[in-house]
């Protein structure tokens, strides 16, 4: 069995944020992820996207931010178990004990749960040839830009990934259409901007109050016809098709772990990121309270504090004295 002071579930930035924050209090962390590596969504969905918010990053590539993480948490020796699912967790007089999907178990004194939006699938548009073309056109991500350069390609969204993506893949792609259902986006203005700017410019191609109504290829996606709010239609040559309608959370197995949960989201009280489980906490997009806005650097504070509270949970009877790093560095186990 694994002995740790401090079970992650989930490996993702903030999971592994958090083993940071935990270290410099001299608490040993596991992660368990069922992804088959660190980075959670953003190593999964899209490791090669900008991300703009990172204080000290103008801007950072997703899997550039994982790395960099990965590197600063290396002095406290987390271990791993990944590729495996947190099934079980059953409360001991000591603390807990964790089993996965594939049987590993894990002893611990508490557990933090930083799994973002938990189990997850991307949402499908309901076209009835979507499944045909299932990795023969059709993609619900972006991991590779390099596959898309020099192809038609057409992105249907109207969030910040269709945003974003439809920025980066204009520099590389022989044509680019962007198709929404509304004339408004729901994404960053100033991305917003961009891509209409691209629009006037002609270097992409804007469809909007436009839908998907269907795909034909023969074998492989070769066009996907589109539909106006006037009913009209039009059939646009397309190599690849990215609908970016964002993902569909399931919680999974920690919906019946005895959490105090509100729409797929687990209740915290933000005085420490507690759950209502003492011992337990939540941190990260997997959270909810009011005023909970679902940013990188949110789930940060939230480790911050949370590592802070789950010391006076492992050692009542110890004095936490903080330290800041700048005078103290980092002291490795």
């Amino acid at each position: 069995m694994i002995q740790t002071d401090i079970c992650i579930i989930g490996a993702g930035p903030v999971g592994q944020f958090a083993v940071f924050e935990a270290g410099l209090l001299k608490l040993r962390c596991h992660l368990v992820d069922a992804l088959p590596q660190v980075g959670g969504q953003l190593s999964e969905i899209y490791p090669q996207k900008p991300i703009y918010d990172i204080p000290g990053f103008p801007t950072i590539k997703a899997q550039e931010l994982v790395d960099n993480l990965t590197e600063q948490i290396k002095p406290f020796n987390p271990t791993y178990t990944l590729g495996e699912r947190l099934d079980k967790v059953e409360k001991t007089a000591t603390g807990f004990e964790l089993r996965t999907s594939d049987g590993t178990e894990i002893d611990c004194k508490v557990v933090v749960i930083a799994g973002g939006l938990g189990c997850f699938e991307p949402r499908k548009p309901p076209l009835k040839e979507i499944a045909e073309f299932e990795g023969k056109g059709v993609s619900y991500m972006v991991k590779d830009p390099e596959l898309f350069r020099d192809k038609n390609v057409i992105l249907a969204g109207g969030g910040d990934s269709a945003l974003d993506w439809t920025i980066e893949l204009s520099k590389i792609a022989k044509k680019i259409t962007l198709i929404h259902r509304n004339e408004t986006f729901r994404g960053a203005p100033d991305s917003a901007d961009k891509v209409f700017d691209l629009a006037k410019e002609g270097k992409i191609n804007l469809l909007l109050k436009s839908n998907l109504a269907s795909l034909s290829g023969n074998g492989k996606l070769n066009s996907v016809k589109v539909t106006g709010a006037d009913k009209s239609e039009m059939e646009l040559e397309a190599d690849y098709l990215i609908p970016l309608f964002g993902l569909s959370p399931k919680l999974g197995p920690i919906a019946d772990w005895g959490l105090s949960i509100h729409k797929n989201q687990i209740e915290v009280n933000t005085t420490d990121y507690s759950t209502n489980v003492p011992g337990i906490y939540a941190i990260g997009d997997i959270n909810t309270y009011p005023g909970k806005l679902k940013l990188i650097l949110c789930g940060f504070h939230e480790a911050a504090l949370m590592a802070q509270s789950a010391f006076k949970h492992i050692y009542p009877e110890k004095h936490l004295s903080f330290k800041y790093t700048t005078v103290n560095g980092i002291e490795s186990f």
